[in-house]
């Protein structure tokens, strides 16, 4: 349950990216934006007051245990749900702007393609959506960097296996071509080797100044990719900066170690300061 009152989270001092000097005077100007966002459904809080925001040309990860708001959160950016408090800005503009999505593609969470499509035809039906011509050999490096077999290709999606699914929803998201990449639980059926493939094309859109926002609860080795993270537990945010800052604030070897500090510290920080719905 979410506490009627909200004291100052220690974990999220200042919502904007620092720079030696202060607030944008050495980091990009953000394009998302979330200021003290909450959701609620009925009596059941899912985001309290979340405050981020996202620079141009970062990686960064919304990390959580299952049910912590990630998927909330991202719907909201979306406009698939409103918030019940808050602003939410993308590029400039208020989330409920269809052309603030101009530049934004998006992987969800249950990627379900058509089945009788050949995976092929899927990716050119997604060009096609976007104005965009699929090229197979424009294709080709984003397709060599996912390991996604080119025989897989021409089989109806109905026969490959979850993760070659994922990668070939990976690849159409990759290709879209869009500055701004939503990618829901990306890690989703994905096998060690899918797994460090995905990295490599993470490190590379980043490397081609796209900002990557991303969903997780897989932690592990995220910090030899991920600039920054945010972690979500029961809606409330608990950490917001770098993952070598978590392992340094929590006194822990690896992020995943880390994690788990924190969201048993800040648990018992909030337990001692809040109170629990009035429900008279």
């Amino acid at each position: 349950m979410l506490p009627v009152t909200r004291p100052a989270n220690p974990c999220v001092p200042n919502p904007l990216p620092q720079g030696p000097q202060g607030p944008h005077l050495s980091m990009p100007e953000p394009i998302v934006v979330f200021e003290q966002v909450s959701k609620t459904f009925g009596t059941l809080g899912v985001l309290d007051d979340v405050n981020w925001a996202i620079s141009r040309g970062e990686c960064v990860a919304l990390a959580g245990l299952n049910g912590a708001g990630k998927t909330t959160l991202i719907k909201c950016l979306l406009d698939l749900c409103q918030p019940s408090r808050g602003r939410i800005t993308v590029f400039g503009r208020p989330h409920s702007d269809p052309m603030c999505r101009k530049e934004l593609a998006f992987l969800p969470e249950r990627f379900v393609p058509p089945h009788h499509l050949r995976g092929r035809d899927f990716l050119r039906y997604s060009a096609q959506l976007r104005g965009m011509r699929y090229e197979d050999s424009a294709a080709g490096p984003v397709l060599d960097t996912l390991d996604l077999d080119r025989a897989a290709l021409e089989r109806p999606i109905r026969q490959l296996s979850k993760g070659m699914v994922q990668k070939l929803g990976l690849a159409a998201t990759f290709l879209a071509e869009r500055s701004l990449l939503l990618l829901d639980e990306p890690m989703s059926g994905l096998d060690p080797q899918a797994r460090a493939c995905l990295e490599r094309q993470l490190r590379a859109a980043k490397a081609a100044g796209r900002t990557v926002l991303f969903t997780t609860h897989a932690l592990a080795g995220i910090d030899s990719f991920c600039d920054r993270m945010l972690i979500l537990h029961r809606g409330v945010p608990y950490f917001a900066g770098t993952p070598q800052q978590l392992c340094h604030d929590f006194d822990a070897s690896n992020v995943e170690e880390a994690f788990l500090h924190c969201v048993r510290a800040r648990g018992h920080e909030r337990a001692e300061q809040t109170k629990p719905f009035d429900r008279r």
